[in-house]
Formats: structure tokens, sequence, C-alpha cells
């Protein structure tokens, strides 16, 4: 019997990168550590104000810089780092993402295993708390949100150390087919920042195609982008309010189909009245309103789009929006009022969705 041949060969480095002089030598040097090595390493500059440029320039002359020319966000800047990849398959980081030793060929095997495999992730952890889960994948909640696994969840009580098919992937590291993710559109840049990977994820389980979490694979996640990135803490950054407000409701506007949008508009209505009582906790009110003003704006080009997702889709919304749960961070659920809240915001939303076994199970490799 010959042997099998490899689907993944030599895989690109894609960092994108926003005034992240901080963050990108830690990045940098895990890539550089890799076993196996990125065949080569590209960091995607979003216009960059602080020193990120001359950085690179003195410290890592073999890294290939290729700058957007202004801030167009990392949706934008995935896509342009993917189009310039020498390799059909991209190893995708934000700029505050490390990876160990191991993390590429792992990623690798995984992708090697399961022949459907387009996005791949490792489990993140928090840089600041390494003994606790950030992200690592999730389902897609038919208010518009992202069912996150194990969110918050202690390293050690997390579950399984396998691969498992997800629906929903977070952007911080991904190992991407870039070929197959580039023929569905790729991100979309609409979003700027903020949903647009719930969009693709959605988009490429309409169509089929496998997302899995690596969980063995263990990056660590640093603090994220001032002004837009939350961890914890008694605010809220108001623009990510606004780019919240204005990108579910768009996300949900072009890729729900018509029965889709149908069953899932008493549970959207809902959510949306918490989101107006969370605004106005956090004195975001504003933002928030002119996230729905952002949003009519953005309705032509999101409706116009909504157009290659039905035609492309092979499963419809029933097989793939589930009703629940809300993630919650350990900030809500230590507060017996807040916690009371979301409980009940969970069970009227759980209760609004007409619930039918999913056409799409889950699958777990040991």
């Amino acid at each position: 019997m010959s042997p099998q041949v490899s689907r993944v060969g030599p895989v690109s480095a894609v960092v994108c990168n926003y005034n992240g002089e901080a963050y990108l030598p830690a990045c940098l040097d895990s890539l550089l550590a890799l076993d196996p090595a990125p065949a080569e390493i590209i960091v995607v500059d979003n216009e960059s104000t602080d020193g990120s440029i001359g950085l690179l320039r003195e410290r890592y002359p073999g890294v290939t810089c290729l700058p957007m020319g202004r801030n167009a966000g990392p949706a934008a800047a995935r896509n342009a780092g993917m189009r310039a990849a020498q390799y059909p398959w991209v190893l995708a980081l934000d700029n505050d993402v490390t990876l160990p030793p191991d993390g590429l060929g792992s990623l690798r095997a995984a992708a090697n295993a399961h022949p459907d495999a387009v996005l791949l992730q490792p489990r993140s952890v928090f840089a600041g708390d390494r003994g606790r889960v950030h992200y690592d994948g999730g389902h897609l909640h038919y208010a518009g949100l992202i069912a996150l696994r194990n969110f918050y969840t202690p390293l050690a009580e997390a579950e399984g150390e396998g691969t498992v098919a997800v629906d929903a992937i977070v952007s911080l590291c991904l190992l991407v087919d870039a070929r197959a993710v580039l023929e569905a559109g790729g991100y979309d840049e609409l979003y700027f920042i903020l949903f647009e990977d719930l969009d693709l994820s959605y988009r490429l389980r309409s169509e089929g195609l496998g997302l899995y979490c690596v969980e063995g694979t263990i990056c660590v996640h640093d603090e994220g982008t001032a002004g837009i990135s939350f961890r914890e803490g008694p605010r809220y950054p108001a623009r990510r309010v606004r780019l919240h407000s204005r990108n579910r409701w768009m996300y949900v506007a072009k890729c729900y189909s018509l029965f889709g949008l149908l069953l899932a508009i008493p549970g959207l209505l809902v959510y949306e009245v918490a989101q107006v009582g969370f605004a106005l906790q956090q004195r975001a009110f504003w933002a928030y309103c002119l996230g729905k003003w952002d949003f009519l704006l953005c309705l032509p080009g999101a409706w116009s789009r909504r157009r290659g997702v039905q035609r492309r889709r092979r499963f419809g919304d029933r097989a793939l929006l589930v009703e629940g749960p809300l993630t919650l961070t350990p900030a809500v659920a230590a507060s017996p009022r807040k916690a009371r809240l979301a409980r009940g915001l969970n069970r009227i939303l759980t209760a609004l969705w007409p619930q039918r076994p999913r056409a799409m199970p889950a699958r777990r490799d040991s």
C-alpha cells in the first residue's frame, strides 16, 4: 500500500498587525521556533503608527512586511495575507498570539487527518491566566452570536484533548486552507472587526466545509487591540458596543435564509432588548444608536452579498443554528443580579427557538 500523501505541505505564516510593537517580538519569536518552521512569514500591517515597521526592519529582516496603506481592519489584512502567501495553507495569527514549538505540527496533523477541514484552531488561554481557556471554537447561536465552548473554564476542567468539529471559530490563530477560504469569499471586509469570523464560519459550514478545534494544542492570547478588545473590568469599550450593534445585524441580514430569519426574529428582538439595557448600563447608548445607523448604511452592501451566500449553501438554518447557551464571563456570573438576568434571557431564547435534532452533529476524535 502506498503511503498517504499529506494534504498540508509547506505553510506560510501570516501575522495581522496594527500598533503591535509590544506584541510582535513574542509572536515572531514563537513562529521562528516552530518545528516544522513556516516556509515564509508575512506581517500584514494596517498602517501602524507605533514602531512596528522599524522593529521588523531592525530585528526581523527575514520577515516580509506587507503594508496595507490604511487601517482596513483585520478582515482585509487577513485576506491580503492569504492572497500574498506563496503556499496554499496559511498559519494566520493576530500579533498578540504565541504558539508552542510543536503547534504547527499538531495543526498540520489534524488537517491531514480530516479531509474536509478548511479551518483549524488551537485552544487559546489568557496570557495573564494560562490556566484558563479563552477560546476554542463554538456553535452558531441563532440570536446572531457564537455559543462558545469552555469560555473562561479552568484548563484542567475543559472538555477534551483531541480534535473536535465545531461550527464557529475565533480568528486569533488558525491553520487555513487559503484557497478554499478565498474561493468562499474570504473574510467580509464590510465588518472591519468583530463578527467577521462568525460570518466566515457560517458561510463555510453552510457549504458543508469542516472547522475544527485541536484541543491539545495551546496558544497564548495577550491583551488585544486597545479600545476594542475586552477581557474583564467595569467598562465595556464604547467602540465595541457600536461595532456589535452594527455587525450582529449585518451578519444576520446577510447570512440567514429568509426562513431562518422568520424563525429567529422573536429571539433576535428579545436579545436586542437586552443589548439596549446593557448599553444603557454601560453609558454607551449613543454608541449603540450609532451602530444601528451604521447598519442601515451598510445594509445594501450586506443584502447584495446574501445572494452569493444563499446560492452556495448546502445546509439550511435549522441544521446550522442552535438555541444556546449564552456565554457568560466570570464578572457576570459573580453578580447574583446579572447572573439571574442572564439565566432568564437564556431560558427565553431557548424557548423561542423551534428545536429539532441537528443534521450536522459534532464529531470528536479521542
